[in-house]
């Protein structure tokens, strides 16, 4: 992954927030290239779209599609409404992938940038997110920087 815009090559790829449809288009194999993702019925995949639709600005799921209209970035955003910092509001980051076939065209950069501005936008006073060792280079050239330690406990 990089994070630096180079050339005009981004302008041909236009981020927008997820829809029903995206399903047919190749999100839920774009996500088993990310991490562990089962297959998703139409009905699975309907009602948590509404689900998540029903959030509002305080979760959006952000996809590219190629020319072909096939998804090949995504990443999500939700928010977190606290006590702290007067009421204040955390973006979190989650799920960024872009598909093997189309890294290193700034895809990534794309996905964050609109997920970063996102929650700029609704009044979050930051945004973060988790990320192997391996992506820290590229999340450090997109303007974050690593702070305390993740920790982690799985129930499944």
């Amino acid at each position: 992954m990089q994070c630096n815009d180079s050339s005009g090559e981004l302008e041909k790829f236009r981020v927008r927030r997820l829809e029903l449809l995206d399903k047919n288009k190749g999100f839920i194999e774009l996500l088993q290239q990310l991490t562990i993702c089962d297959s998703v019925s139409d009905k699975q995949f309907e009602d948590r779209f509404q689900e998540l639709s029903s959030l509002g600005d305080d979760h959006v799921i952000g996809v590219i599609e190629d020319q072909s209209r096939k998804i090949v970035a995504t990443g999500s955003l939700f928010i977190e409404k606290k006590f702290i910092r007067n009421c204040g509001k955390v973006g979190h980051i989650e799920d960024v992938v872009v598909d093997s076939n189309t890294r290193g065209m700034q895809l990534g950069k794309k996905i964050v940038g609109f997920l970063s501005d996102h929650a700029h936008f609704v009044g979050c006073y930051k945004v973060i997110l988790d990320c192997s060792a391996e992506n820290k280079t590229f999340y450090e050239k997109c303007g974050f920087k690593q702070k305390e330690i993740q920790m982690v406990k799985y129930f499944i």
